[in-house]
């Protein structure tokens, strides 16, 4: 009796290694490349020496469980392994909720449409480096653009291909804004990026390289040699700066809209700059 009972105890706590082993190749699958996988990676080496040790201890001791005393070491063979299974469990568990708060935490600040922060997000960061420029006297910039005749674009195609043509630009502006800067759907076709530390002269450069990487690139519809058609787009930018004079957001938002009418105004395609 204790001999069977012995060793269901061990090959069960093996065979529970080896579903533990599975949670955790399923959990390092959730894990970016790092130190972290890596260690997870050590610990899937660590339960595998520890199934070979419950193989050996197995093959040694088979049936030579005469007293109920024998059976402590194969109990605790198999509580061990229950532990080491719950624990990857819940791990696994808690790195998949982890995952999906931050996907829906980052569904919940994108524009779905332009694959930028969306107006909600903006206000907020617009407020927290508003204070943070004032409080520490740092310059701040802020650049508001517009698609240069976007209605002739959804009358002509649609306004499928215009929201083809809004997703375009996110891409193109993703690809030309530094990491620390801050943009987002304004309103409509409206985007506006923040960039924080920084001047008015060199907020105007980035909006002059964004305003020619728009130009110069081009929305293919049909790649098709007889039937190509593609899409030129041209944006109109207005910057402002954080002055002592600006005292809150609004106003400053204001000051860039300001200048975007005027950039409208002088002919489209160009950036002008504000108080």
């Amino acid at each position: 009796m204790q001999n069977i009972l012995a060793n269901v105890l061990v090959i069960a706590g093996a065979g529970v290694l080896i579903v533990a082993l599975f949670y955790v190749s399923r959990l390092v699958g959730q894990l970016p490349s790092g130190l972290v996988r890596r260690r997870w990676h050590i610990l899937s080496g660590l339960i595998g020496f520890f199934f070979l040790g419950y193989i050996g201890y197995t093959v040694v001791f088979w049936n030579r469980h005469t007293a109920w005393l024998d059976l402590l070491v194969p109990t605790v063979f198999f509580f061990g392994a229950g532990f080491v299974w719950l624990t990857v469990t819940l791990a696994l568990r808690t790195a998949i909720d982890i995952r999906r708060v931050a996907v829906l935490e980052q569904e919940n600040i994108t524009d779905p449409l332009l694959g930028i922060y969306n107006r909600r997000y903006l206000d907020r960061r617009l407020q927290e480096e508003f204070t943070r420029a004032r409080r520490y006297s740092l310059p701040l910039s802020l650049l508001l653009l517009d698609v240069d005749h976007f209605k002739r674009v959804n009358d002509t195609y649609g306004h499928q291909v215009g929201d083809l043509v809004l997703n375009y630009l996110g891409k193109l502006l993703l690809s030309v804004i530094r990491a620390t800067d801050i943009i987002a759907r304004y309103g409509g076709e409206e985007i506006l990026i923040l960039t924080p530390n920084t001047t008015l002269s060199a907020a105007a450069m980035l909006a002059e390289r964004m305003r020619q990487h728009v130009e110069t690139h081009e929305l293919v519809l049909t790649s098709e040699p007889d039937k190509r058609q593609a899409i030129r787009i041209t944006i109109s930018i207005g910057v402002t700066e954080l002055g002592r004079d600006v005292a809150n957001t609004a106003e400053l938002v204001h000051n860039a809209d300001a200048a975007l009418y005027r950039a409208k105004e002088e002919g489209r395609n160009r950036v002008v700059l504000g108080a």
